[in-house]
């Protein structure tokens, strides 16, 4: 039996006021996707069938490098945000949401600047 009253029981278990940005950030990172998806889509049915010197040609072209860049970087945020919500919700444990968090977190960043500087290395040539 507890001597607190309902509210301070309640006190400290409300809104930690970040959850309207993280709603935010994920429809914007959704909406950011939908145009770099179709011109990914584009350009893989271009490339279709194409050999690397073609292929890296095409990633020489400071446009197409950018482009390709700008949506690695989406996916990953978006994943992340994403992923951020599933683990906060369905795992219970602290101790296994915390070292999840931590993980998909260093995952999603260790991802984000392996595929950067690939395609930085194929569209510069080093």
């Amino acid at each position: 039996m507890s001597l607190k009253s309902a509210l301070g029981r309640a006190r400290g278990l409300g809104s930690a006021k970040e959850g309207a940005g993280h709603f935010w950030a994920q429809r914007v990172s959704a909406v950011i996707l939908v145009p770099l998806s179709l011109w990914f889509v584009v350009a893989v049915i271009g490339l279709a069938g194409a050999d690397y010197a073609t292929f890296k040609g095409w990633m020489s072209k400071p446009g197409n490098a950018s482009l390709l860049l700008l949506t690695v970087l989406s996916v990953m945020y978006h994943a992340h945000l994403g992923l951020q919500v599933v683990i906060e919700d369905y795992v219970h444990c602290e101790a296994r949401k915390l070292v999840s968090l931590i993980a998909m977190k260093l995952a999603a960043a260790f991802l984000a600047v392996f595929m950067t500087v690939s395609i930085l290395k194929v569209a510069v040539g080093v």
